[in-house]
Parts: structure tokens; C-alpha cells; sequence
């Protein structure tokens, strides 16, 4: 008689791995990475092969000193470098990039025991720390520069115009042709990788369209159907709410935690931005609600056939 195995459940396998889900996020992050090239010159792809070589070398070099086994082969620290990379501005100096990795992947995963441990989304904890820390080039945002085009200068967000009551194209938010991070401004580019991580069932509709559904509601009754467009073109919403809030580990896993979190962060996201200092509010949103993940959990876990509560 073969020895039988025995250990605790669950007994489930699944042909998807780490290192298969992060494959799938890098290639839907592509469209978003090839449109801030052409909107703002080839110094968005000097910036990002530095913040995701940065955010693999520190995860390699921390494990190392630490003596842990290395992981950068699931390429969960090229996907937190590639999103932070996203969310920055395009003339930010290299070495605050870099940094920027070093809180990301030491001080915010590898400190709390790696991968699957971290109570925060790394990059947008490193993208906050860095807005405080770096207020000056955090804020200052290129005009396009379309690859080719002579040197970017200052230029005002579109979130900016519209809270000082202007307003702008909608196909140019859509496109992207506007001033912003590297990563937030095409829509398109953004709604392409949505729909391929969709197709690959890496992500659920859930948090996504909850997320932007609640800023578009909320913008809507505020200044009319064109104000809400606008609202969730412009900014971060759809790079926050696609790549930021269905991060597995900092977010709910049942399907009515996941619309709670959307609404959640859609709603933190237009307190900020209609009554708050700053005109952006998704890396806060998503920050906040990812501290209240644990409870959405407990609140939206299934209770099992015949379970009591404890």
C-alpha cells in the first residue's frame, strides 16, 4: 500500500502561478508604457527601465543580505516598478525614481515578510511617500513631447483646469494628448490592457467599474454629464482603478468586498478632489481603503453551510 499524504485543506491547484499572473499584468501594461513614450518623448522609457531595474535590484539585493531565498523570478517587483514608473511624472530627477523603488519594495513588501504580506499596495505607497517627500518634482508635469519634439516644459493637469472651472477635450483625455504622469493620461492605452487582463481572467469587472462608476456618478451630479466624462478620463482614476485597486494581496477577494472597495475609493477620490488641497486623490483612496481591506473581508466572507458565528 502506497503512503498516504496527509495535510490541511484547501486541496486546490491551478495552472496560474505568481509569476504567470505578472507576465499577464506587465503585457497589459504595454499599450499604457508604448503611449507614454509617443505622448512624452523617450525619457519615459529611460525613467521606467530605471524604476523597474531599480525595484529588482532591491528586492535581489535585500534578499540576499537577508539570506532569504530570492524571488525576483515571479516578477512581482518588475510589476511594482513598471506601476510606479505609471504613476510618475516624466521629468522626475532618476535617483528620486530609485528611491522610490527602495520604499516600495523594502521598506513597504520585503519588510513585512515579502509577497503576499504587505498590508499596502507597494507603488502606491512608495508614489504617496515621494509626494510628500518630493513635492516639487512630483508636481511638476510635462506638456506632451510626442518622442521627437523639442524639449517638455511645465504644464498645468487637466484635473487642475477642471477644478478651477476650466475644461477640456474629451478626445484628447481619451487619447491622452494632455500633461500628467506617464501612465494615467491615455485612457485607451489603459482600457486595452483592461480588457486584455479581462479575457485572462487575471482581474474581475468588480472593483474596476465600481471605482469608476462611483467617481463618474458623483461627478455627474456635481457638474453635469460632460463634467463627469471628464472626471474619469482625467487623472488616475482608470490607472488606479484597472492596476492599483485589484492588487490581490491589499484587496478584497469576495466579489461584493471588491464592489465595496470600488465605491469606497471612488468616493475618497472626489472628497479630495472637489473639496480637498489636491486636485488627485486615487493613490489616497486606494491607501486608505487598502487599510480597511481585513474588514470588507470579514464583513463579505460566505458563511459556511450550518456555521454559527463565533
Amino acid at each position: 500500500m502506497s503512503n498516504l499524504i496527509v495535510s490541511v485543506s484547501p486541496h486546490l491547484t491551478h495552472k496560474d502561478s505568481t509569476r504567470t499572473i505578472m507576465r499577464d499584468v506587465l503585457i497589459a501594461l504595454i499599450p499604457a508604457v508604448i503611449a507614454s513614450i509617443v505622448i512624452f518623448g523617450w525619457r519615459a522609457l529611460l525613467l521606467t527601465i530605471v524604476c523597474v531595474g531599480t525595484a529588482v535590484f532591491w528586492e535581489w539585493a535585500f534578499q540576499k543580505i537577508c539570506k532569504r531565498k530570492t524571488t525576483i523570478g515571479d516578477l512581482s517587483a518588475a510589476v511594482t516598478g513598471l506601476i510606479l514608473a505609471m504613476n510618475l511624472p516624466v521629468g522626475l530627477p532618476l535617483w528620486q525614481a530609485a528611491f522610490g523603488t527602495l520604499v516600495a519594495i523594502v521598506v513597504v513588501k520585503q519588510l513585512f515578510g515579502g509577497i503576499g504580506y504587505n498590508f499596502a499596495n507597494p507603488a502606491i505607497t512608495a508614489r504617496v511617500v515621494m509626494l510628500i517627500a518630493f513635492a516639487g518634482t512630483m508636481t511638476t508635469w510635462a506638456a506632451p513631447n510626442f518622442c521627437f519634439g523639442a524639449d517638455a516644459v511645465s504644464a498645468a493637469t487637466p484635473l487642475a483646469v477642471l477644478k478651477e472651472g476650466g475644461s477640456y477635450s474629451l478626445l484628447n483625455l481619451f487619447i491622452g494628448t494632455v500633461g500628467g504622469s506617464m501612465g494615467e493620461t491615455s485612457a485607451l492605452a489603459l482600457l486595452i490592457g483592461f480588457v486584455y487582463l479581462l479575457c485572462r481572467k487575471v482581474i474581475s469587472w468588480h472593483t474596476p467599474v465600481a471605482f469608476i462608476g462611483t467617481v463618474f456618478v458623483l461627478a455627474l451630479v456635481k457638474g453635469g454629464f460632460m463634467f463627469g466624462l471628464a472626471e474619469i478620463l482625467a487623472g488616475g482614476v482608470f490607472l488606479g482603478a484597472i492596476f492599483m485597486a485589484t492588487d490581490y494581496v491589499t484587496t478584497p477577494q469576495t466579489p461584493w468586498g471588491r464592489v465595496i472597495f470600488g465605491i469606497g475609493c471612488g468616493l475618497i477620490t472626489c472628497l479630495i478632489r472637489f473639496f480637498g488641497n489636491y486636485p488627485e486623490g486615487v493613490s489616497f483612496s486606494i491607501l486608505l481603503m487598502n487599510i480597511l481591506t481585513p474588514y470588507i473581508s470579514n464583513w463579505t466572507a460566505k458563511k459556511p453551510l450550518g456555521g454559527v458565528e463565533a
